[in-house]
């Protein structure tokens, strides 16, 4: 039999996120607006929108950091409800945020290892032994016993990844991972990700970098106040998005 080529894998994926009328207000103000959306295993969606537009606190709703107010949402068949299943569905889901989130006090080999140690009950020898792997996947084994002072703001998303790996998830999601570095380190987090994809990790990236989507995504997200405008193959989105604030969005940040 000829090997699944990456887009029959991806069809062929059960849905692992299933989101449905999701609903998120911040007193009177309405963040998502009934935003419905399902992940197969191994696909890559990147979103993409305006800023306030509520990519970030999409996915940020779906391993409970911002509580959603209404509809429903599935996570590898466990729904996401009232914080009592949110450990199980926390080690489903690793995150890398807009800023690193690392421990100061604790060397780069310490930050990979604790989670595991602690969560997932890891001796110190198996955990080091898997941190060492992934710092090695994401280029910087040689980091190992610095801190994260010592390291580059790109050095220190590549450990942010490297630590979200170690708990072994499911899907990760990226809030903006690149946004917070100086141009010329963007291209070794992006890497670092692309290499991700093309493992078969099913990843949720929100992001303003556009020629990551093109080259990476198998379906582009657009928000807009709260809602999924528009979603499509990345070939279709950016040479023939149909929505008409679509069209506008990529004037601004494409100029064309």
């Amino acid at each position: 039999m000829s090997p699944m080529t990456a887009a029959n894998a991806h069809q062929k994926g059960q849905d692992i996120i299933i989101a449905r009328d999701v609903q998120k207000h911040y007193g009177s103000f309405h963040a998502l607006r009934g935003v419905s959306l399902d992940v197969r295993q191994g696909e890559v969606v990147v979103i993409i929108g305006p800023s306030g537009s509520g990519k970030s606190t999409f996915i940020r709703t779906l391993n409970r950091l911002e509580p959603h107010d209404g509809g429903r949402i599935e996570i590898d068949g466990i729904e996401l409800r009232d914080g009592s299943n949110l450990d199980a569905i926390r080690r489903e889901v690793g995150m890398v945020f807009q800023s690193f989130n690392l421990f100061p006090h604790l060397t780069v080999l310490q930050n990979v290892t604790l989670a595991p140690m602690r969560v997932r009950r890891w001796d110190r020898a198996k955990a080091e032994k898997i941190a060492m792997e992934l710092l090695e996947r994401v280029g910087i084994p040689e980091q190992a016993q610095k801190f994260p002072a010592q390291l580059s703001g790109g050095q220190q998303q590549r450990v942010a990844i490297a630590r979200a790996l170690a708990m072994q998830p499911k899907i990760m999601l990226f809030d903006e991972p690149t946004s917070a570095l100086d141009p010329e380190m963007i291209k070794e987090v992006l890497d670092v990700m692309k290499e991700l994809a093309r493992s078969g990790m099913t990843m949720l990236v929100v992001t303003h970098e556009m020629g990551f989507a093109r080259e990476v995504a198998d379906r582009v997200v657009f928000f807009d106040g709260g809602n999924i405008v528009e979603e499509a193959s990345p070939a279709e989105f950016f040479t023939a998005p149909k929505h008409e604030r679509t069209q506008l969005f990529l004037q601004q940040v494409l100029g064309h």
